[in-house]
């Protein structure tokens, strides 16, 4: 059948076919009717252009910049505002940078921190964030892909506060799965129950709709923290963002650098995790973590589109840009690098500009010169650059992945991620940007903390009490590869571990109150209760031929000693259980394939508290346990 165009017409020309059937022969009645369709066309007609002025709006907008092409139209009814796909184009490598963004995408200066207005010695306030976390179809790299965003948004936004300031996040879960959110290096003495850790602090956020409000306050720390999802492997996907704390101690730090920034490094996946984790877990899958496809700089960077082949089922823009960082010629810059990945461990560096180290894991250090920085997944530096470089060229920032952590090859994976540098407000590709002879790592290994000394002294006391911990992969029935520590593969607990202490407390239950190893919990909880404010020495064994960056919630600790060699000396322990100056304190640290590391921390923080590796699939896989922690105040 033939369309009939005469409404089309009539809605262009504003003339009528037709009398209505009310009033039809009344001249009056079809006068009024023609008045009627005359005025509803021309409503229509300028309805049309208007729409047309604010498409080609939003297509110069969105399309100013060097490749940026995005569409502002809707994938589906269920996440507005997500850009459709157009036909791919051909790559261009001369147009990978951008000064325009995505409205969906947090740019540099969502991160760059006003230092000049912001009050350091201000007496505490409460500052209230809502975070809506829902399901869209975004492509940071070109390639587009299901992901999770908070408020519409990826990244997350910056959450910035003041020592001793209270912050209330009012969390809504759009997702088809629970969630929680875990506010990472953050101490939540007296909070234990807002540490945001699904199965140990708490049930996870119900999803469609489900809402959670985390209430806590900063006390006794500052420095470059961050959140993300800790529900399965879907910090992977996109919720995390960073957060700041300031302090008037930070203004002694602020004579090594003019301007503040974050700098959010990624690894990033053209999947959703939860595609990729049961074939990871699978029967025969031996060291098969799934391999990085990109890594991202603020939340972007360039993607060959013709590196995937032609029935590889993802849809590809061709417009993929790198972030621009623009600088000032004679300024120092502070960036505080976030690696917020999953499994992938970046060695960052900028071309012409050596870097000094001031900040790792929110402790200030005195500055330690690099050309490159190796930060594993959680860890954070704070590194200042100097803008001293010659104007006339653009430089390349590098967060190059190493690939020597991974156990197989990525065919379309490029491992040096870049962003720019521009002393002009330029895109222009560099044209006299060099890389640091340095060779890069031929290991997977992380910096070198014992180079790193506090800018504010701090004294270790010499521990009370000493755990030693195993940490291994085994291959079990139905060849099922899974990591233990000491003999447990964790499984997240339908009730959170939290509860069934307090519960346990409360009652005089006196399994929940035996020193030691607990019996009181499932056979896939492995949970250590530590005698009231114990000063714990943790040795903490790799038997993996594989590096892990060990996370401890709820607390920082001071790194004793750390070795590449598969056995600990205990002949030498004496000598290092003593009292330690101003050596480095950090809440993640990377341990070497089949290495050792010997942390101390003090357990004066009552609740349950993880200890896991931070590479998503290894904590899926079971790399976690817990320590539980004065007993006399969770009883009360």
């Amino acid at each position: 059948m033939a369309p009939d165009t005469s409404a089309e017409k009539s809605a262009i020309t504003g003339q009528t076919h037709s009398a209505t059937s009310e009033g039809q022969g009344s001249p009056d009645a079809k006068d009024r009717g023609h008045q009627s369709n005359v005025s509803r066309g021309r409503r229509v007609y300028l309805a049309i252009v208007l729409v047309l002025v604010v498409v080609l709006a939003l297509a110069l907008g969105l399309g100013l910049g060097l490749g940026l092409k995005h569409s502002s139209r809707s994938n589906s009814d269920d996440s507005p505002g997500s850009p459709l796909p157009s036909s791919p184009q051909t790559p261009s490598e001369d147009s990978q940078a951008s000064l325009s963004v995505p409205t969906w995408r947090s740019n540099v200066e969502d991160y760059t921190l006003d230092t000049a207005s912001w009050d350091f010695h201000a007496p505490p306030t409460t500052r209230e964030y809502k975070f809506t976390l829902s399901e869209v179809q975004l492509s940071p790299d070109g390639v587009f892909r299901t992901m999770i965003a908070i408020n519409g948004r990826f990244p997350g936004p910056l959450i910035r506060a003041n020592m001793g300031d209270r912050l209330i996040i009012n969390v809504q879960n759009n997702l088809p799965n629970g969630t929680a959110i875990h506010w990472h290096g953050l101490f939540q003495n007296g909070t234990n129950w807002m540490d945001g850790t699904s199965g140990i602090t708490q049930c996870p956020i119900p999803p469609n709709g489900g809402r959670f409000t985390y209430n806590f306050t900063l006390e006794n720390q500052f420095g470059t923290y961050w959140y993300h999802t800790h529900y399965s492997t879907t910090n992977g996907d996109g919720p995390v963002g960073p957060l700041v704390i300031h302090s008037p101690d930070e203004v002694k730090m602020q004579k090594y650098y003019d301007v503040d920034q974050v700098v959010l490094l990624q690894d990033w996946y053209h999947d959703y995790s939860q595609a990729l984790l049961p074939d990871y877990l699978a029967s025969g899958s031996e060291n098969g973590e799934p391999v990085p496809d990109n890594g991202l700089i603020q939340g972007t960077n360039y993607f060959n589109c013709s590196s995937l082949d032609s029935d590889s089922g993802y849809v590809c823009e061709q417009n993929s840009t790198r972030a621009v960082l623009t600088v000032e010629h004679g300024k120092r810059y502070r960036y505080r690098l976030i690696n917020a990945g999953a499994f992938a461990t970046f060695q960052f560096s900028i071309d012409n500009h050596p870097l000094s180290v001031i900040e790792a894991d929110g402790t200030a250090t005195e500055p330690l010169s690099v050309h490159r920085v190796d930060i594993a997944v959680a860890q954070r530096y704070s590194v200042v650059l100097n803008a001293n470089q010659s104007s006339a060229s653009n430089y390349w920032i590098r967060a190059q992945l190493n690939t020597f952590c991974f156990g197989d090859d990525n065919p379309v994976l490029d491992a040096d991620a870049r962003a720019l540098i521009t002393y002009t407000n330029s895109t222009a590709a560099p044209t006299d940007s060099v890389d640091w002879k340095d060779a890069l790592d031929v290991e997977c290994i992380g910096l070198n903390s014992s180079l790193l000394t506090p800018m504010f002294e701090t004294e270790a006391p010499p521990a009370t009490i000493m755990y030693a911990l195993a940490a291994n992969f085994q291959i079990g029935d139905y060849a099922i590869d899974r990591a233990y520590i000491n003999g447990t593969s964790w499984v997240m607990s339908a009730v959170p571990t939290l509860n069934q202490a307090v519960a346990g407390l409360e009652a005089a239950n006196s399994t929940f109150t035996t020193l030691g190893v607990s019996s009181a919990f499932s056979a896939n909880q492995y949970v250590i209760d530590v005698p009231d404010v114990a000063i714990v020495d943790l040795l903490i064994t790799n038997y993996d031929e594989g590096a892990h960056p060990f996370h401890l919630h709820g607390h920082s600790f001071w790194i004793v000693a750390t070795s590449p060699d598969q056995y600990f000396d205990w002949s030498t322990y004496p000598a290092l259980n003593t009292t330690l100056s101003n050596v480095l304190k950090r809440d993640t640290i990377m341990i070497d394939a089949f290495g050792w590391a010997l942390v101390r921390f003090v357990a004066d923080n009552p609740g349950l508290w993880a200890l896991h590796c931070h590479i998503s699939w290894h904590m899926e896989s079971g790399l976690l346990m817990q320590f539980q922690t004065r007993n006399d105040i969770m009883r009360t």
